[in-house]
């Protein structure tokens, strides 16, 4: 049980016995740093139910804490604020009892808990994957890593959008421009040879478009008459219609690009369970759309098109069904909701992670699979972001400016590479350890800057700030854990022996690591709740801090003490496993030596 929850019971005791009352709710927060004290109890909602004065009252409660609490040390008042310090005791029995749990602050699904979908990547086969994905595919996999670390069973997927024009202006491309190339005979992953001729189609479209303004056609006019354009349009028709030789060309390309990212997921280090495409999906809704308009959730327009009104709600009426039929991206993303949850029956929620650009087409999906009366609806979570930019500005994929995620990773490493060079510390490695460890801080740096950041706040990313061994940052993170188990490798005695509370007499910087240690759990229930990394890689910063300000203040080693050696010893090690713990939820690896 958490100490807040604890002292909680304590405190609900002593109002009940001083007064005869029944407090609704104990308000606790952190003690100010300028008071004594390691739990706040806020006194003033206590005024409604007992005529007095705060000082007064915290006096009281303080006081028969202290006679009738084993956990409470002291106390003292300030205003109506009643500052508790926690006995030594508490802590060393906290730490007893967790100091060998490898699991701790991990929970696993209870028998008949309904399980959780978390969607992340959902990338364009036309083109290789981007900065902008990076962000989605880190963001998407932690959450998923978070939930299932707060006792949920969690399945990552994702839907690939493998059809319509965009890929039609690939493979025309490759096949008036290729020459036959293929990734073998260029030596390019198969995403960007694929990527680079979606950049040659909107080139060689672009000058069409311009010959044609040139000629008297408005810029409208030509955008819709340039012959690439309706060569497009034409393979697009003809994979609808099932056209062997376009079907053929369509899963050779399509092939080529799902190698290139299976390369890319796998050095990112994240994984899924399972893949949807928009081939097998686009004409899914439509059944459901029939039956929900039967039912009256939807209604027919005068020229055929189905539509939902959802301005009870605040939002307007969205198009589900065009008059000719054909379905909308609304329509398919019903279906697949509704098929995920019939291939995996115990999902009873979903997260979506999408920019937030798609803020609006999320609130309208969510509401119209509740009306058509779906319970697990209920439990729909968009996972909203803002854009990734850079110091040299915005990324366009139709012009080849993005910047490749690929790219950006071997940067990140050489970047690593770069700096673990000049600190001069890489005696004694052999080059496949320094490869490892280049791509463990690079990666550690690049995932930990974006994962560091609120969810739905923009991010400036710049790739040498992340790499700065000091500062919030992974690598300084990293070197904290490098820096434990380079203590630990010089401890040359046994400091495996459990202590007391009689054995310890708690240093401030240890009680304080301890109160951190302490809220990895409830950090870890709270990150999942609110679909935030960033709380996840703030506390364990916090954490590094103070146990760095320990590190320096204490003696460790070579402490006389043989108790207070073999408790800093074991605390520092319960320290590193919460880093390397904390950090595998944010998909970030940590090295043993730096």
């Amino acid at each position: 049980m958490a100490l807040s929850q604890i002292l909680t019971s304590h405190i609900e005791k002593a109002i009940n016995e001083l007064f005869g009352v029944t407090l609704e709710k104990v308000e606790l927060q952190a003690t100010r740093r300028e008071f004594e004290g390691d739990i706040t109890m806020v006194i003033f909602p206590l005024l409604k139910l007992v005529k007095s004065n705060p000082v007064e009252l915290g006096n009281k409660i303080g006081q028969y804490l202290a006679d009738n609490s084993e956990i409470v040390d002291r106390y003292n008042v300030v205003s109506g604020f009643l500052n508790i310090v926690i006995a030594d005791a508490y802590y060393v029995n906290f730490f007893n009892n967790i100091k060998e749990d490898e699991n701790y602050g991990l929970l696993s699904p209870e028998p008949g808990d309904k399980a959780v979908m978390v969607e992340y990547s959902s990338p364009n086969t036309n083109k290789p994957l981007h900065l902008g994905h990076v962000r989605n595919n880190l963001l998407g996999y932690s959450v998923a890593e978070i939930i299932k670390a707060s006792g949920k069973k969690v399945y990552k997927t994702q839907i690939i959008n493998d059809r319509g024009i965009h890929i039609c202006k690939s493979m025309l491309a490759w096949q008036k421009f290729g020459n036959g190339q293929t990734p073998e005979s260029t030596g390019l992953k198969g995403d960007k040879l694929v990527g680079n001729f979606y950049v040659e189609f909107d080139k060689a479209y672009k000058e069409e478009v311009n010959k044609l303004v040139a000629q008297g056609s408005t810029e409208e006019e030509a955008k819709k008459n340039a012959p690439l354009m309706l060569e497009a349009q034409e393979m697009l028709r003809k994979w609808e219609a099932g056209d062997n030789e376009v079907v053929t060309l369509w899963k050779k390309m399509n092939q080529w690009v799902y190698d290139g990212f299976a390369t890319t997921y796998k050095n990112l280090g994240v994984d899924f369970d399972s893949y949807y495409y928009e081939s097998s999906t686009y004409l899914l809704g439509k059944d459901v759309v029939e039956d929900g308009l039967a039912r009256g959730v939807f209604f027919k327009k005068e020229d055929g098109s189905v539509w939902i009104d959802l301005t009870d709600e605040g939002l307007d009426e969205k198009l589900v069904l065009r008059s000719d039929g054909t379905s909308v991206y609304i329509t398919q993303d019903i279906g697949t909701a509704i098929q995920r949850v019939k291939d995996h029956p115990d999902v009873g929620g979903m997260v979506y992670t999408v920019g937030n650009e798609q803020d609006y087409h999320f609130k309208v999906l969510f509401l119209i699979l509740k009306k058509l009366g779906y319970d697990w609806a209920a439990n729909l979570y968009h996972l909203s972001y803002g854009m990734v930019d850079l110091p040299s500005g915005k990324m366009k994929s139709r012009e080849g400016t993005v910047v490749d995620a690929d790219d950006l990773m071997n940067e990140m490493t050489a970047t690593a590479k770069q700096i673990s060079e000049e600190l001069g510390k890489l005696e004694g490695y052999s080059e496949e350890e320094k490869t490892n460890l280049y791509r463990t801080i690079g990666m550690g740096a690049l995932k930990y800057y974006i994962l560091k950041v609120d969810p739905k706040k923009r991010i400036l990313f710049n790739p040498e700030e992340s790499v700065d061994f000091a500062g919030n940052t992974g690598p300084f993170i990293q070197y904290t854990y490098a820096r434990i188990q380079s203590l630990i490798r010089k401890a040359d005695f046994d400091f495996s022996a459990p202590l007391s509370s009689a054995d310890v007499v708690l240093h401030e910087k240890e009680k304080t690591v301890l109160k951190l240690i302490a809220q990895y759990p409830e950090v870890i229930q709270n990150a999942a709740e609110s679909h935030s990394p960033a709380l996840i890689a703030n506390y364990i910063y916090e954490l590094v801090r103070e146990y760095n300000s320990f590190y320096q203040t204490v003696t460790i080693l070579g402490s006389e003490v043989e108790t207070e050696k073999i408790f800093r010893i074991q605390l520092s090690k319960k320290v590193g496993e919460t880093i390397k713990s904390a950090f595998a939820l944010l998909g970030i690896g940590v090295p043993e030596r730096m």
